[in-house]
Order: C-alpha cells, then structure tokens, then sequence
C-alpha cells in the first residue's frame, strides 16, 4: 500500500511539474481549440482575417492593462480600480478633444500624466499608508467611477476628432507591415544568438544549435502568418502595434533590469528584500504608477476605438485585465507571472468574447464562462504550486 502510495504521489508530482513547464504550450493548444471550434459553429467565419483583425483590436484593451496587472500582481498586490481608471481617463480624453479641441499630442500627454498620478496615488497609499491593496483598489473603483459619471454628466462625449479615432480604428500600411515583420524576425534570431554566445561565457549548458534554429524558425513562421492574414484585410491595427511594443518594453524590463528583478523580488519575500536594502515602498509605488499610465493608454485606445467618450467606458474590466494574467500563469502569490504569458491569458478572453458573441450567446452565459474560467486558472495555479 505504501508503495502504492508513493508510486500516486510521485505520478502526481511529475504531472504537477510537466504543467508548470509547459503551460504557455498548453495555453496555445487551449486557442487553438477554442479557435476551431467558433470556425466550426461559425461556419469558418470566425477565423476570417477581418474577424481575427477585429479580435486583436478588442484584445488591445485588456492586452494594455494586462502589461501592468502583471507586474502589480507579482510584487505581491491587487488593483481593482483599473477598469474605472480607464473609463475615467478615456472620458477625460473625449472632452479635451470634444469640448475644449486640443491637439492630439498635448491631450496624449496630459491624459498620460494625469494616469502616472492616479497610479501612482494608488501606490503611494498602499506603500507608504499600508492600506491593503484590495482596499485601495475597491475605493477607486467607486470613486474613479463616480468622477467619471460627474465629468461626463453621465452623457456620451461625441464625435471626437478623426487623429484621435486613428489610434483605435487605423491601420499601418502594408509594406511597413511587412518591413516591421523582417525587423522582429531579425531581432529574434540576434537574441537567440546573443543568449548562446553568453551561455557560453558563463560555461553554462548550451541548447543543441538545431533546437535554437528550429525556435526561430518557428517565430518567422508565426510572424509571417501574422502579418500576412491581417495585410489580406487592412494590415496591421495601430492598437496591435502598440501592444506589441508594449510586450517587447516590458519583457525587456522584467527580465533584463534591476527594477525588473527587484519586482519578482518583492513579491516572492518582502521581508527579505527589504533587509537587503531594496526600498520595497519605491518599487510597490512605482509599479502602481506604471499600472496608471497603462491605464491612459488603454482609455485612450478605447475612446479611440468607440470614437466617443462613454460613462459606462471600463466596466469589468479589471476582471478581464486580472484573469489574462491568472490565466497566462501569473500565480496569485506574487514573485512569478510573464508579460507574454499574461497576452495569451488575455487572447483567450478576448477568443471567448468574440466566439460567443459571434454565435449569439447570452449576456449571463458570458459573464459565467469567464467566471469560472478565472476560478479554473486560480485553482490551476493553486495545485501545481501545492507541495513546493
């Protein structure tokens, strides 16, 4: 019996280990599921490029706030008011260019400065005032609600100019598509060759060449089908770009700074950080500042995308913004969680909307499926992290 017993646990074990590795892999196997079957209820007309363009501009959103709910998540923290946040400051950028016709550079900026504020508000009292996080974020989830409702007089605020709709609605022309293609595909492989070079510096193990080889080929691939279905519509979607580059800014920060370091840091051993001379309340305010600005970006790509400022703007969504990084594998615990992780958390999200909308599902049936999807991803994380 007891070997029994042990042969179980061991079973378990592996099988806890093999899912922690290779969760990405079974988050993209979990697209490509779902994607074939809306294809099938939908007869093909899910996968069709101008619905694929149309998914990626609706997952740029949480995409955004997904960038810097990640990073909150993993130093230790929780922000409930990010969907509130963005509604208010897309609101805000509406009538700045309705009412008082800024021009779009100095709105963009101002709309910004006003984020990095908010957020950095939101840190400064869970930081330095040692308010739980949950608290602060619940506060200004009612409050930023409620100045939104009081700006806009609970009124749309519409047409905004057509620069401004460019950011949600416009393309990039298709030979920068294509040029901005060879970029990223040239920037891998000089990664790739880069992170062998200084494995071997480091007398650390080296992947056999034809593994690395295959990696980037198999990166051109993606890219190039990328870029050809979207050019087969209108090209790229501006808000994409942005989230791309927003995914190649934060993955270098994570990975290759100190402030990067210093956030996994926090959130795996505060205490111990802290009596190693880290300023853990610098990091926990300026990851709350980080999490304003994409805040900005987000409202502003939403307003842009609706061309108009809306008081219900945001709604929900910092439950789509925190299940894309639980889901994407960022664990509830702080210290682990990835930039592109959490992007794959928020495809799926933004998969389900577009699937069930295309096929007519219900409000409630919706709002139940991602309910439970987001305890799945927590329990997920829960079970293969047991034990360690």
């Amino acid at each position: 019996m007891n070997s029994i017993n042990s042969l179980s646990s061991i079973s378990s074990t592996n099988i806890k280990q093999l899912f922690s590795r290779y969760k990405i892999m079974a988050l993209l196997i979990a697209i490509a599921i779902i994607w074939a079957f809306f294809s099938w209820k939908t007869e093909g007309g899910f996968v069709t490029p101008r619905n694929l363009s149309n998914l990626l501009r609706q997952m740029s959103v949480t995409g955004i706030l997904a960038c810097g709910m990640v990073l909150v998540i993993i130093a230790g923290e929780i922000d409930l008011s990010v969907g509130s946040l963005l509604g208010l400051l897309g609101g805000i950028a509406a009538i700045m260019d309705v009412t008082y016709h800024l021009p779009l550079p100095i709105n963009l900026a101002l709309v910004l400065l006003c984020g990095l504020a908010l957020g950095l508000f939101n840190g400064y009292l869970t930081a330095y005032m040692r308010i739980p996080s949950f608290i602060v974020g619940l506060g200004g989830m009612l409050a930023f609600r409620g100045v939104l409702l009081g700006v806009t007089g609970g009124l749309t605020i519409a047409p905004v100019s057509s620069e401004l709709v460019y950011l949600g609605q416009g393309y990039l022309p298709q030979q920068l598509g294509v040029a901005l293609v060879i970029v990223l595909f040239v920037l891998a492989l000089v990664l790739t060759w880069r992170q062998r070079v200084n494995r071997v510096r480091h007398s650390l193990p080296v992947h056999a060449l034809w593994r690395d080889a295959v990696k980037v080929l198999i990166i051109g691939g993606v890219l190039l089908a990328f870029v050809r279905t979207l050019n087969s519509y209108d090209g790229i979607p501006v808000p994409v770009l942005l989230l791309l580059a927003l995914l190649g800014l934060f993955s270098y920060i994570t990975t290759q700074t100190v402030f990067g370091r210093r956030i996994y840091s926090v959130g795996s051993n505060m205490e111990a950080t802290r009596l190693s001379g880290v300023n853990v309340q610098s990091v926990k305010l300026w990851v709350f500042g980080i999490m304003g600005v994409m805040c900005a970006l987000a409202g502003l790509i939403n307003t842009a995308r609706l061309a108009a400022g809306s008081p219900s703007s945001g709604s929900m969504g910092e439950l789509d913004a925190i299940a894309a990084c639980f889901i994407g594998g960022t664990s509830m615990r702080g210290g682990s969680g990835t930039i592109y992780g959490a992007l794959i958390g928020a495809l799926v999200m933004a998969s389900l909307d577009n699937g069930m909308s295309m096929l007519d599902v219900g409000t409630y049936w919706q709002m139940i499926v991602k309910g439970s999807i987001l305890m799945l991803a927590v329990w997920v994380d829960v079970s293969t992290r047991s034990g360690r």
